[in-house]
């Protein structure tokens, strides 16, 4: 008999956010956030940089505090939610220290362009709840080009420039469930 080191981790979407930045008119920030975050991390103890991490985000839970924006970001301007539903991450390689700080590369796909991101990971920490679940907490930031996703509506402004960013800055929070195994143990 061996004893396996392997474990699954669930995104607890109450205690999950996705959230991002980008610059208005090239002089003020826009944030806004994903709230509807699911997802599961394949956890591996004995060898932590083979863990796996895959993330689904319900792209019409978008939130700028700003309906009419919001709503604008749903249509196919932007996101196109009644086409594309979701964005997802997938890790294809974990590199550092999973109990410190690491990075996670992988794919993200938006509007169904896949490209490469790398987000940089801190753990912040492992705790037991009060009904007796294992969780763990982690923080993520890292940056991508919207337009390298098919994210290209804009506005050229009068004065020059143009009225949406490129860059997107993330913000990553969430907060993983250890789901109970039925059986830990292999023949």
């Amino acid at each position: 008999m061996t004893t396996t080191n392997r474990s699954t981790w669930t995104i607890d979407g109450a205690h999950a956010e996705v959230g991002f930045a980008v610059k208005h008119l090239m002089i003020a920030t826009i944030r806004g956030r994903f709230s509807a975050v699911t997802g599961t991390v394949e956890l591996d103890e004995a060898q932590p940089l083979s863990s796996k991490i895959d993330v689904t985000v319900d792209v019409s839970s978008i939130d700028t505090r700003q309906e009419q924006r919001d709503n604008h970001l749903r249509s196919p301007d932007f996101f196109d939610v009644a086409t594309f539903p979701t964005m997802r991450f997938v890790s294809k390689r974990l590199e550092g220290d999973l109990n410190g700080e690491f990075r996670a590369v992988g794919d993200l796909t938006i509007r169904g362009v896949t490209k490469e991101v790398v987000l940089d990971v801190t753990a912040e920490g492992r705790v037991r709840d009060p009904w007796g679940n294992d969780r763990a907490g982690y923080s993520a930031k890292g940056k991508l080009s919207r337009s390298a996703f098919g994210l290209i509506w804009n506005q050229v402004l009068e004065a020059g420039g143009v009225a949406v960013g490129d860059e997107v800055r993330l913000s990553i929070d969430v907060e993983l469930v250890r789901q109970v195994a039925t059986s830990s143990v292999a023949a």
